[in-house]
């Protein structure tokens, strides 16, 4: 499971951003668990300032650039980091 934490300032809707992105409704504050293809199950849970997302990978290897940027995008929204912030981030800890 990994933890991104919410640039500070930042409050995004995750209920919607999920909703937009994957076509899943849900409560991220009690997590919410789904499929998506491409990516495979995704947990993913809000608590205050931080979001935890795990990801199960899928028998199917169907992988496509569209899926990865997507991916990305939807964590920028949420996370209100880039993916080079997020690194940096990551190899801080």
């Amino acid at each position: 499971m990994r933890e991104y934490r919410i640039k500070r300032g930042y409050n995004p809707d995750i209920n919607s951003l999920v909703k937009e992105y994957f076509g899943v409704e849900g409560n991220v504050e009690k997590g919410l668990k789904f499929f998506f293809d491409g990516i495979g199950e995704i947990f993913i849970k809000r608590e205050g300032q931080k979001l935890y997302i795990e990801t199960r990978p899928s028998g199917s290897k169907k992988s496509d650039i569209s899926i990865i940027k997507k991916w990305n995008e939807f964590l920028f929204k949420a996370t209100g980091k880039t993916a080079k912030e997020r690194k940096k981030e990551l190899l801080k800890s």
